[in-house]
C-alpha cells in the first residue's frame, strides 16, 4: 500500500505548540548544518521533523562501526557510504518535498559563500576538533548576518550558545586567533562549558586523547543537544522567545540533575575564565602533549590475546597482578606467578597471592567461553612455590553452550570500600551466591544485626593493627597511588574509603613512618581511619560472608582452587546487582597466629591479633576459620567511582 505524502498531515502534530501560519513560515526556512556526525544528523532529523523545509547540508565523511554509539544514519547497512548521501536519505525518507543541497566535499574557505547563500540560520554539527572550519564558518555568518547556534554533547548533557547578528561573536567569545592547535581545543571547550557540570562522572579521564582527536561520547547528549538546537531554532526563526546571545549560554546535564546559565563577559578573555583555563591546562595537559601514536596499545587480535585481554581483570592483592603470560601458539599459553612474601606482610606464606592467581584461572575459563572454547589448566610440578608456573591449552567445547553467564561481569567486578545500604539480602541471591562457588565450598553468612556488630568491633580491632606496624606502613606506602582516581598498578587514593579530610591527613602521614607513629602516639591517629574504613562500613552492609572449604586447603593447588570459587563468588555479585568488599586481614592474620608466623616485630601487635584469633573463631567457630578461604562483605549501593584498572596486556606478556 502507498500513501502520498502531505506536509500538512505529516506535521500536524505540530500545531499547537506552533500556529498553521508558523509551521508554514518553518517551511520556507533554510537552514546550513555543517557536519552530520554526532549531533549534525540528529539536527537535520529533528530539524526536517519540525517542518523546516529546506537545508544545506555537509560532511566528507563515511559511516564506520566507531560511530554506532551516536551518529543519527549509522547502521550496519550504512557502514562505508557517505553520511551526507545517507543523512539526505533520512531526511527525505520523512519529508520527499525537502529541497536539499548537498555538500559532500564539506565546507572549505572557497565553497563557505555557496553554502551558506540563502541560508537563515546555521545550526553547527562540525566535529570538536574541526577548529579552523568551524572558525570560518562562524566569521562567514556573522560577516553576513546570518545568526548561528553550537550545541556542543557534554558527558549527558548539552551546552549551548547562540552568536546572533549584532551581538558578541564567535572570535570574540572563544579568543582563538594566534593560538596553538591545543590552546584552541582548550578554549572552545572550557568556553562552551564554563560551568563543566560534566566533569564530576567522567568514569576514565585516559579516554580523553585531545592530542589524537579522540573523546567520549553518549546518544543521549547528541539527542539532547539536538532537541535544544532545534528550539532555539524555532525562536530564532519565528522571533518569539526570549534567545540568550553569547556571553550568555546554558548547560544542561541529565546526569546530575543540573541546569546552569552561564555568564562570561569578555568570553574567554574573562578574569574567571582565564583562572578556569589555567587550571584545565594543568589538569588536561597529559591529554593533549602526547605525540600521535604515543602510548598506543596493540589491539588483541588472536582467541589467546582476546580471553587474556579480559583475564587480565583478575583481582589481585593490592593490585598487585602477580603474574605475566607467555603465549606458545594458538591453543597454549604459560602463566608465570609468583607471590609477594618478600615485601607484603600479608602475603608471608604466597596464600593470598595463590588465592588470586586462582581468580585468573576463573576469569580465563569464563573469557574462553565467549571464544567457544574451554580452558584447561596443569600446574607444572617442578615449578616453586614462590613462583608457580601454569600450563593453559584451550580446546574447542562439544555442543553449542555459549558464553558463561558471568562473562560480562568480568570488567564490572570492582571492589566497594564504602558504606552500603543495610538492606538484607534475598534468599534468592544467598542461594546464588552459594551456588557459585561449587560444592567444595560453602558460604557462611553473618547478615544479623548482632553478627554485624561484632565482626564490626573485630575489624576495628583488626584495623589498629594494620595502622600500627612498620611492616603494613610499608606495604600501604608501595601500594597507594596518590591524587589519583584510577591506577593501573596500585589503588588510588580515591578508592580507599576515607573522605578527603581523611584522605589529606593519610597522605600527609605516610610521608614518613615517624609521621604516622607519632601521630598515632600522640593524636589518636588510628581512630579515623577505623572509623570510616572498617567500624562504619561493617555495620553499613547487607551481609558479612566466609567461603569455608569442604576439603584441607594443604597446598598451591588447593588455594589456587579457593581463588576461582572465590572469584565465581565475586563475579556473581555484580550479576545480582550487589557491591563487594574483602575482609581478609583477620583472616591472615588470624593463620599466622595459628601457624606461629611471627608478622611483626611488635609484642603488642602479636597480642592484639591473638585476641583476633579468639575473637573470629567465637563468632564463626573453629571450624570454619580453619577452613575459612576468603572473608568480606556484600551489600546494596552504588558502583565506587574511583577504581583500580589493570597493566595493558602489552604489558604483561613476557617478550613484550
Amino acid at each position: 500500500m502507498t500513501t502520498s505524502f502531505s506536509y500538512d498531515t505529516a506535521f500536524s502534530r505540530n500545531i499547537g505548540w506552533v500556529t498553521e501560519t508558523e509551521q508554514a513560515l518553518l517551511r520556507a526556512k533554510r537552514i546550513a548544518i555543517a557536519g552530520l556526525g554526532g549531533v549534525g544528523g540528529s539536527h537535520l532529523l529533528t530539524l526536517t521533523r519540525l517542518g523546516i523545509g529546506r537545508f544545506n547540508i555537509s560532511d566528507l565523511d563515511t559511516f564506520e562501526l566507531a560511530n554506532f554509539n551516536r551518529q543519527a544514519g549509522a547502521s550496519m547497512r550504512h557502514i562505508g557510504r557517505p553520511k551526507v548521501e545517507v543523512l539526505h536519505e533520512l531526511a527525505r525518507d520523512i519529508n520527499p518535498e525537502l529541497d536539499i543541497r548537498a555538500f559532500p566535499q564539506g565546507v572549505k574557505g572557497e565553497n563557505i559563500d555557496d553554502f551558506l547563500e540563502g541560508v537563515d540560520l546555521y545550526v553547527d554539527g562540525l566535529d570538536f576538533f574541526a577548529v579552523e572550519a568551524r572558525r570560518a564558518v562562524f566569521a562567514a555568518c556573522a560577516e553576513k548576518g546570518i545568526p548561528a547556534i553550537t550545541a556542543a554533547p557534554l558527558g549527558m548533557g548539552a551546552a549551548l550558545l547562540n552568536f546572533l547578528p549584532g551581538k558578541m561573536t564567535f572570535e570574540e567569545y572563544f579568543r582563538l586567533e594566534g593560538q596553538s592547535e591545543d590552546e584552541q581545543l582548550l578554549r572552545f571547550l572550557l568556553g562552551l562549558s564554563p560551568a563543566m557540570l560534566q566533569l564530576p562522572y567522567l568514569v576514565d579521564d585516559s579516554r580523553v586523547d585531545l592530542a589524537n582527536h579522540k573523546g567520549p561520547s553518549t546518544p543521549m547528549a547528541c539527542e539532547m543537544c539536538a532537541g535544544v538546537a532545534a528550539t532555539h531554532a524555532l525562536k530564532i526563526l519565528l522571533q518569539r522567545g526570549s534567545v540568550p546571545a553569547a556571553p550568555w549560554g546554558l548547560h544542561f546535564d541529565a546526569y546530575r540533575n543540573g541546569f546552569k546559565r552561564t555568564w562570561r563577559p569578555g568570553g574567554n578573555g574573562n578574569p574567571l575564565q582565564k583562572l578556569g583555563l589555567r587550571i584545565a591546562r594543568g589538569k588536561l595537559a597529559g591529554h593533549m602533549s602526547k605525540q600521535a601514536g604515543e602510548g598506543e596499545i596493540t589491539p588483541p587480535n588472536t582467541a589467546v590475546e582476546r580471553i587474556l585481554d579480559l583475564a587480565r581483570w583478575a583481582p589481585s592483592g593490592d593490585n598487585t597482578q602477580p603474574w605475566r603470560f607467555e603465549t606458545l601458539d594458538d591453543q597454549r599459553f604459560n602463566i608465570h606467578a609468583h607471590d609477594t612474601r618478600d615485601w607484603c606482610v600479608y602475603d608471608l606464606q604466597g596464600r593470598a597471592s595463590q588465592l588470586a592467581v586462582g581468580a585468573l584461572l576463573e576469569t580465563i575459563a569464563v573469557a574462553a567461553s565467549a571464544e567457544g572454547l574451554n580452558a584447561e589448566f596443569d600446574l607444572r610440578k617442578d615449578s616453586p612455590e614462590t613462583h608457580p608456573v601454569i600450563e593453559v591449552r584451550l580446546t574447542e567445547v562439544s555442543g553449542d553452550p555459549g558464553p558463561d553467564p558471568l562473562l560480562p561481569f568480568i570488567r564490572a567486578r570492582v571492589t566497594q570500600r564504602r558504606m552500603m545500604s543495610s538492606r538484607s539480602l534475598t534468599d534468592a541471591q544467598k542461594q546464588a551466591l552459594e551456588a557459585a562457588v561449587g560444592e567444595h565450598y560453602q558460604v557462611l553468612w553473618l547478615d544479623r544485626d548482632k553478627k554485624k556488630w561484632e565482626m564490626a568491633k573485630l575489624l576495628f580491632r583488626n584495623a589498629k593493627i594494620r595502622l600500627t606496624i612498620p611492616e603494613a606502613y610499608e606495604v600501604h606506602r608501595q601500594i597507594i597511588e596518590w591524587d589519583a582516581q584510577f591506577s593501573r598498578d596500585r589503588i588510588p587514593d580515591q578508592a580507599v574509603g576515607l573522605d578527603p579530610v581523611g584522605l589529606k591527613l593519610m597522605k600527609w602521614a605516610m610521608r614518613s613512618w615517624d609521621r604516622v607513629r607519632n601521630l598515632n602516639r600522640y593524636l589518636a591517629g588510628t581512630w579515623l581511619p577505623r572509623i570510616q574504613l572498617d567500624l562504619f562500613p561493617a555495620l553499613r552492609c547487607g551481609a558479612h560472608f566466609l567461603i569455608v572449604s569442604r576439603r584441607p586447603l594443604e597446598d598451591v593447588a588447593g588455594y589456587v582452587d579457593g581463588g576461582r570459587a572465590m572469584q565465581r563468588f565475586w563475579l556473581s555479585c555484580p550479576k545480582l546487582g550487589l557491591q563487594f568488599q574483602p575482609e581478609m586481614t583477620p583472616l591472615i592474620f588470624s593463620s599466622y597466629v595459628t601457624q606461629g608466623v611471627k608478622f611483626a616485630e611488635s609484642a603488642n601487635a602479636l597480642r592484639e591479633a591473638g585476641v583476633l584469633r579468639e575473637g573470629l573463631s567465637d563468632l564463626l567457630g573453629e571450624q570454619a576459620l580453619q577452613a575459612g578461604v576468603f572473608l568480606g562483605r556484600v551489600g546494596f549501593g552504588p558502583s565506587p567511582r574511583a577504581r583500580s584498572l589493570r597493566r595493558s596486556l602489552d604489558n604483561l606478556l613476557r617478550g613484550k
